[in-house]
């Protein structure tokens, strides 16, 4: 496995301004409108914001916060004996091919599913800048078998979303995601929500203002 393949280059100045946390709702949803343009995309995340359709209306542009927020504390991973196992049938690495990864977590066929077209070029043009990385899991024959993208900004990598073909495999990537954060001195692992699949891996809630002080602290920190 490799580690971060590319440094993130210049996006420019936002031309949208998103509200100050003091001012967001009490809802998970802190604004609606904008693009998906790289510099609108780094300054959501920088502000602890990251975009979702609302109500699944892919016109309807959302900027989220979740509150409870899911994070994934680097040393809480839960990897158990069966997913030690699995990773040596896989092949893992990083940013070979983003946009492989992206259209198998945007499968429309996926429940719930809400990565468009849109998405896909936007976060496409992002991995081109080198804020979005994909970590991709291969089995013996060269197949594609599972993977996860996200965005990395100094010590935050912003989880998006994972997909697998084969067992374990999102997990796999899952587990090589934590292991290059640590190596790299990362801090903190988003992944939006804490749904039960992500729980049973060790992830946590952390209310609104705790993870807006964790990001403050990823923000600050220089990684290689």
């Amino acid at each position: 496995m490799t580690e971060w393949s590319t440094r993130p280059q210049p996006v420019g100045e936002n031309r949208w301004r998103f509200p100050p946390a003091a001012d967001w709702p009490d809802g998970d949803v802190i604004a609606a409108g904008g693009d998906l343009e790289p510099a609108t995309l780094v300054a959501a995340y920088r502000q602890g914001l990251f975009p979702m359709s609302i109500d699944g209306r892919e016109r309807m542009l959302g900027w989220w916060s979740p509150d409870p927020r899911g994070i994934v504390p680097l040393d809480g991973l839960r990897v158990t004996r069966s997913m030690r196992q699995s990773a040596k049938r896989f092949e893992v690495r990083i940013d070979t091919c983003f946009e492989k990864v992206i259209r198998a977590c945007g499968d429309p066929s996926r429940e719930s599913g809400w990565i468009t077209d849109d998405f896909i070029n936007a976060y496409t043009a992002m991995h081109r800048l080198g804020w979005a990385h994909s970590v991709e899991v291969f089995d013996r024959e060269g197949t594609l078998a599972g993977g996860l993208y996200g965005v990395r900004i100094n010590g935050l990598f912003a989880g998006e979303s994972m997909f697998y073909l084969q067992r374990d495999a999102s997990k796999v990537a899952l587990m090589a995601l934590v292991d290059v954060m640590r190596r790299s001195e990362m801090t903190l692992l988003d992944v939006q929500w804490r749904t039960d699949h992500l729980q049973s891996l060790g992830a946590i809630d952390v209310t609104r203002a705790e993870y807006l002080k964790l990001l403050a602290g990823a923000l600050q920190t220089a990684v290689p």
